[in-house]
């Protein structure tokens, strides 16, 4: 997708459009790289928000972590976009591709390993990509899920600004993608168990949980049922049936069908 203002345009209301000009002029993108076809920035608003699009995406399939809920993209990825219009950032894939083409096997492999070793979500991804199954437990990823809510909002008992999760969804994706539907599951579990436990305390960007919650349950129906075996069925079944009446209770309905459409899916 050629990046344009008339694209710009197309993906925002004219309201956000004018903000994010505004912000661009202001100068509120405080850092901004590309590498290949994806542009990541920091926008300066009311706090520092992180801001992704892919350039050659239809929409440029745009990500923010400002809690803006309304139609189309945000000022933030308004501004972002109109500062690529203005000037692109350089390919900083022009840099790696070198270094990465001469570099010693054994030092690569001893530098992802040092890497992944501290970082258990990107050791998740590698093994995902890698045709390997999950390292965490559903309650692994719940802790690390809770964890992110906390350190997001640290100083209130309700949750006003949106916390990333395209991190959990994309590992479960790419566990899909490659057939180990299992553990996807366990992660779409797992981020299932934690939305349900903070949804009561959403006080902002109610419409950015709810898109990952359907996002996360609708996901773990699909990828048990796919899995085909009784056992995880019934687990499965009986989890979204204890959630129906033990988790938030206007969350009880869609763990109802959820549990509904798995055990149809057994007969």
């Amino acid at each position: 997708m050629t990046v344009s203002t008339d694209a710009i345009y197309g993906i925002c209301t004219d309201a956000v459009y004018e903000r994010g000009e505004n912000y661009h002029a202001e100068g509120r993108i405080r850092e901004i790289h590309r590498f290949d076809d994806a542009v990541t920035a920091i926008v300066r608003g009311s706090r520092h928000y992180d801001v992704r699009v892919d350039l050659v995406a239809d929409g440029f399939d745009p990500r923010c972590s400002c809690p803006y809920d309304g139609p189309g993209a945000c000022k933030h990825v308004v501004a972002v976009l109109l500062r690529c219009v203005e000037d692109l950032p350089p390919d900083e894939a022009d840099r790696i591709d070198p270094v990465l083409e001469a570099a010693d096997p054994e030092a690569l492999r001893a530098f992802l390993r040092e890497a992944i070793a501290t970082d258990a979500g990107l050791r998740d991804r590698f093994l995902a990509r890698s045709d390997e199954e999950g390292t965490r437990s559903v309650d692994g990823i719940r802790a690390e899920i809770d964890r992110r809510f906390e350190e997001t909002n640290p100083d209130y008992d309700v949750v006003f600004e949106p916390v990333d999760l395209d991190e959990f969804l994309e590992l479960a994706e790419t566990h899909r993608s490659h057939g180990r539907h299992l553990a996807a599951a366990t992660v779409y579990r797992g981020l299932t168990e934690s939305l349900d436990d903070h949804m009561e305390l959403v006080d902002g960007s109610y419409d950015h949980f709810t898109r990952a919650f359907t996002a996360a349950l609708d996901g773990y129906v699909d990828c048990v049922a796919a899995a085909a075996t009784d056992d995880a069925v019934d687990t499965a079944v009986s989890f979204l049936e204890d959630r129906a009446t033990s988790g938030t209770p206007f969350l009880a309905e869609r763990f109802e069908r959820a549990a509904a459409e798995l055990r149809d899916h057994t007969e």
